[in-house]
């Protein structure tokens, strides 16, 4: 057992030691459902901003991103990389204050199945069910694949067990989350955006270095046919180019239409103390999201001069996604220096738990509060809620862990992601658009939204993206318009909203204009 590895150790540990004790300060700050799934609506920009960025990117940023480019050059991860950042902007920019207000002035929702059933009166929560259900199906796979992560980091860095590293991860990201609620969730998320901030920086930095600068960085990736281009994608079979199409364009972009249904993202817009705080959120946001972005896009460039082949290197392990985990391990490697390699890998683990204790909290919102006191005991106590609230978030670990346990460990993180990500983008993120500026809105037409959504989304993927041509392109992109159409037509069909309904969104229309 070297030096390198107790001092890489030591640090990941204390790190991991560190995100409890975080869950113990804010652990009596809880006494309210509302204080644990929305922290009060107490929290300030920063936090809003760096917590729904760190919880929205996951362990794709570090490993999936890099992975990409380091495999195919510029053209896939990039046109991902700016539909992303579009969509970010856009989100903060026609989302995020509106849905503050509109979630207080109808009945002060706290949780977004909350919000879909108040917005429209649904005495019968019929909505409110049905968007739980789907963060149900959706949030646990995806859960799963960040326990896998976890897993898999400490399995590959340490040779621990892989089975037994998850299990540890796991228990770890749930004992915070369950005692400190949204909180806690939100402020280690904080710390845990600047973390992986400052890692990316510092590899893309110390990467150029040892490569010999930037020009050597272009030059190697110019001598790779199509790697250095947004049209063209490197092929590494055979060493040539080639042409990265409209459908390949159009998928890309499609990413950020994502955002705008991303349930642990939108909770971040509902919880701001503020609504008039929303722009420095958004700027603070947008920008963390550009340059992380484009360090992640860089260390795959940077890897590939550095590491032109993964053959001979045992840190690989034959998985390109391992690019940035390579690069920590290896260019800081001398003296002290794998402490601060333990930090900067403390920032792949960060991406992954930031993302896992939000889909938790979510979940666990999605089972406590819309079927348990909204459907099962509508007089529940507070107290209540809370202790069913905690034994939910255990009881969704364990379903993701043995999820985890049947999915081969190999998966990629990027297919993971992708396919949660357009159900959750396709089902919601329509859904919420129209509620948000369309007075015409129905409940059957949302209801018609959400299932057109998230049916389509499994259709496409499991049964139409074989069949090559326009049916290749990422399937967020068609479900996200079936949805809108769903919404709109059904709604048009079916009776208007009651007063009440008219009355509410004229007034949340008069906030907005106000503020």
């Amino acid at each position: 057992m070297s030096a390198a590895y107790i001092m890489r150790l030591a640090a990941m540990v204390a790190y991991m030691a560190l995100i409890v004790v975080v869950g113990v300060i804010y652990s009596k700050k809880n006494k309210t459902s509302e204080g644990f799934y929305l922290g009060d609506r107490g929290l300030g920009p920063w936090v809003v901003a760096m917590s729904a960025e760190a919880s929205d990117m996951s362990g794709w940023l570090l490993m999936g991103l890099p992975g990409l480019a380091y495999v195919s050059g510029l053209a896939d991860a990039g046109w991902t990389a700016i539909g992303l950042a579009i969509g970010t902007y856009l989100n903060w920019l026609i989302t995020g204050r509106r849905l503050r207000i509109y979630t207080k002035v109808a009945g002060n929702s706290f949780t977004l199945p909350d919000f879909f059933s108040n917005r429209f009166h649904d005495q019968k929560k019929i909505l409110m069910n049905i968007a739980a259900l789907i963060i149900l199906v959706f949030f646990i796979p995806y859960t799963a694949a960040g326990f896998m992560t976890c897993g898999n980091l400490f399995n590959s860095l340490f040779g621990f067990n892989y089975l037994t590293s998850m299990i540890i991860s796991s228990v770890i990201i749930v004992i915070y989350t369950v005692i400190g609620g949204f909180l806690a969730e939100s402020t280690v998320d904080f710390i845990q955006g600047t973390l992986m901030f400052i890692a990316l920086l510092l590899i893309v930095v110390l990467g150029v270095v040892n490569a010999g600068g930037i020009g050597n960085v272009i030059a190697n990736a110019n001598a790779l046919p199509g790697f250095n281009s947004l049209f063209h994608s490197y092929v590494e079979a055979t060493g040539t180019a080639k042409p990265y199409g409209a459908l390949g364009i159009a998928s890309g972009l499609a990413w950020g239409l994502g955002y705008f249904g991303m349930p642990h993202v939108l909770l971040r817009f509902m919880a701001i103390r503020d609504a008039n705080e929303m722009k420095k959120a958004r700027r603070i946001g947008t920008t963390w999201v550009l340059i992380t972005m484009g360090a992640a896009l860089a260390i795959g460039m940077i890897g590939r001069s550095l590491y032109p082949v993964m053959s001979g290197i045992e840190e690989f392990q034959g998985d390109p996604e391992r690019i940035f985990v390579v690069m920590c391990m290896r260019l800081l490697n001398t003296g002290l220096l794998p402490i601060i390699a333990g930090i900067m890998l403390c920032g792949v683990l960060a991406a992954q738990i930031s993302t896992s204790d939000s889909q938790l909290l979510v979940a666990s919102s999605a089972i406590s509060q819309n079927f348990y006191k909204g459907l099962i005991r509508t007089n529940a106590s507070e107290k209540e809620v809370m202790w069913v609230s905690r034994v939910t978030i255990v009881v969704i670990a364990v379903l993701g862990i043995f999820v985890a346990a049947l999915v081969p460990a190999d998966s990629t993180i990027f297919k993971v992601v992708s396919f949660a990500w357009a159900g959750f983008g396709a089902a919601f993120g329509p859904l919420v658009l129209f509620m948000l500026f369309w007075r015409r809105m129905n409940i059957p037409g949302a209801i018609a939204g959400i299932v057109v959504g998230g049916a389509s989304v499994l259709i496409w993927k499991f049964f139409l993206s074989g069949l090559g041509g326009f049916f290749g392109i990422y399937e967020l992109a068609p479900a996200f318009v079936l949805s809108c159409i769903a919404i709109v037509v059904v709604s048009l069909l079916t009776k208007a909203p009651q007063k009440s309904v008219l009355d509410e969104f004229d007034a949340y229309k008069k906030e907005v204009a106000q503020r």
